[in-house]
């Protein structure tokens, strides 16, 4: 019988291919151990034995030499002859704060938290309905607002899981002309700096929840743009910043239901002044059968805050209802695609 453990170079036959989909979660907890025990950290000054790991992380030295030689197994860690673990350029990649954020994006998205509102699922396609307000007992941006660690994990996650796309976006759209962008719910600012610092004739308003733009000034000075970013907080449901050229939204419209998105939108409105853009960074959903990460990516809108991925036309419905017209489409060498619209 075919091994559903082995990863061949070739496909496996579809029903080996079908039970490694259903073993998924196996490498998912594996990966999640191996961050929450910062293994990585731990070996980065070189080679360890288990039993040399074992006190410091807490665990038993015979079960943590079977998880780490497991870790061998995903590419994560090679071990020699004497038993002594040693880092690949992959587990390199998983240690606290290496560029990409996988840490951070492992300890989310494979958490226990995430886990049990990805178990709902069923019952969001039955009924429409979140599943992570089942499990969390509320909606899933309220629960994070009162819990900060996992917020900065959070934040820190967006940053790795679209680590492509900031400079993506930055190079297929022109900036040119502009001199302030509103960066509505821009978190802790990875996307406006990157523009920023691409374009030094602009200047930037970053606007977010307080709990979640609590972050942004370190990153912000990282980047030798404190000069050029204002930051301001409070809820895009209530209030947006008024007087820029271009409204930035970048994954924003997807998290919301249409009566939501329209109220934000219709806010964007409010506070644009004539001639100024709006822009939306989203996953554009092709119409066809082509494969798009964005399909996979609508089932978490669907089963956590209860938003939706869209297609181009289903972007022209919901902008046409809040007043705005669709100017053009701009692909970017990542997944997401720039919705430039006005209103008339």
């Amino acid at each position: 019988m075919s091994d559903p453990l082995r990863n061949p170079g070739q496909l496996p036959p579809p029903h080996i291919q079908l039970i490694q989909m259903g073993m998924a979660h196996w490498v998912s907890r594996i990966a999640y151990v191996a961050a929450k025990l910062s293994l990585a950290d731990h070996l980065a000054q070189g080679p360890k034995k288990a039993e040399e790991l074992a006190g410091p992380t807490g665990t038993h030295a015979p079960s943590l030499y079977r998880f780490m030689r497991t870790l061998t197994n995903l590419n994560i860690l090679t071990e020699d002859q004497t038993q002594r673990f040693t880092l690949t350029p992959l587990g390199e990649a998983l240690k606290s704060g290496a560029p990409g954020s996988a840490r951070a994006s492992i300890l989310t998205l494979a958490s226990s938290w995430m886990s049990q509102g990805w178990e709902h699922l069923l019952y969001s396609v039955q009924t429409g309905q979140c599943g992570f307000e089942q499990s969390l007992g509320m909606p899933l941006f309220d629960w994070l607002g009162k819990h900060p660690e996992e917020a900065s994990l959070f934040s820190e996650t967006m940053v790795g899981f679209h680590g492509l796309e900031p400079s993506a976006v930055t190079a297929a759209y022109d900036f040119s002309g502009l001199s302030t962008i509103i960066d509505v719910g821009g978190a802790t600012g990875n996307l406006l700096t990157t523009i920023l610092a691409a374009n030094p004739g602009l200047r930037g308003t970053l606007y977010d929840l307080p709990h979640v733009v609590r972050d942004a000034p370190a990153l912000i000075q990282a980047r030798g743009l404190t000069d050029r970013v204002t930051i301001e907080s409070g809820s895009f449901f209530e209030r947006i910043p008024a007087g820029g050229d271009a409204y930035l939204l970048s994954h924003i419209i997807h998290d919301w239901s249409e009566e939501q998105c329209l109220n934000i939108l219709g806010r964007c409105r409010r506070a644009m002044k004539p001639g100024s853009r709006l822009l939306l960074i989203e996953m554009v959903l092709p119409s066809d059968n082509m494969s798009h990460p964005g399909k996979m990516l609508d089932m978490m809108m669907l089963v956590g805050p209860g938003g939706q991925e869209r297609t181009e036309t289903e972007y022209r419905m919901l902008l046409d209802k809040a007043g705005f017209r669709i100017t053009r489409l701009v692909p970017t060498e990542s997944a997401v695609s720039v919705v430039e619209a006005v209103f008339p």
